[in-house]
């Protein structure tokens, strides 16, 4: 049985300035898995810095379209290629009204400034359409999702589709930290990202391309396996 899980993520275009800044501040590029210099952050030393972005760099920069799975034991990775090209030859392209540094949770992540529709229906034909190619999640992991506190809805899409915020539960973000309880520190990190995000925020980001990503096992990172082109505005 294969190790390997898979994920369908949208990433900034290969070379865009928002994949620049933000892989910099993650420390490693999902698409070369080569390490990456973090900059220098007022308040916060390199290696706490280090620290508070081990999971999103693990991860690799990524918004979630259909969150990670390991396959199901009748199908393999080249018909999981086949399938999502086939779904990217069937949505068109759009712009993400633009990005803000939020706080979800206890992290730092980008969120879109507005609702954007387009964004909500290749997500969810992102979740449904690939799903049978999807393990289902063992007894343990359903445990540890259920720990965290479900409501009513949740449970039910984590019973339909093996994670509990997708759909209308799902918030698109592009994370750049894992928890941060100090709130203090979680503030004065927010207030540091704000200038180096400058370039990037508020501003339309371009959807051009839905991703595969890979994880060869639970211990090594998740990197860009294949890009899909969506079809072109019309």
């Amino acid at each position: 049985m294969s190790e390997a899980r898979y994920a369908i993520y949208f990433a900034p275009s290969e070379g865009s300035e928002l994949e620049s800044v933000c892989s910099a501040i993650l420390g490693r590029c999902a698409r070369t898995g080569a390490a990456l210099k973090q900059p220098s952050i007022p308040g916060i030393e390199p290696a706490r810095l280090a620290e508070l972005t081990a999971s999103p760099r693990h991860y690799g920069l990524h918004a979630t379209l259909k969150p990670p799975f390991f396959l199901a034991e009748s199908h393999d990775e080249t018909e999981l290629l086949e399938n999502t090209a086939m779904i990217a030859s069937r949505m068109r392209s759009f712009d993400l009204p633009g990005l803000e540094l939020a706080r979800i949770g206890s992290f730092l992540a980008l969120t879109p400034t507005a609702p954007c529709p387009e964004l909500e229906d290749l997500a969810r034909i992102c979740v449904t359409v690939p799903d049978p190619f999807r393990r289902p999640p063992h007894p343990e992991e359903l445990a540890r999702r259920r720990a965290k506190g479900l409501t009513p809805n949740q449970e039910r899409l984590l019973g339909l589709w093996g994670y509990p915020y997708v759909l209308e539960e799902m918030r698109f973000h592009l994370t750049l930290t894992g928890s941060i309880h100090d709130p203090g520190e979680r503030e004065r990190l927010h207030t540091a990202l704000i200038p180096l995000l400058a370039p990037v925020l508020h501003r339309p980001v371009p959807v051009r391309e839905i991703c595969v990503f890979r994880q060869a096992c639970l211990q090594e990172p998740f990197t860009v396996l294949r890009r899909f082109p969506l079809q072109l505005k019309g």
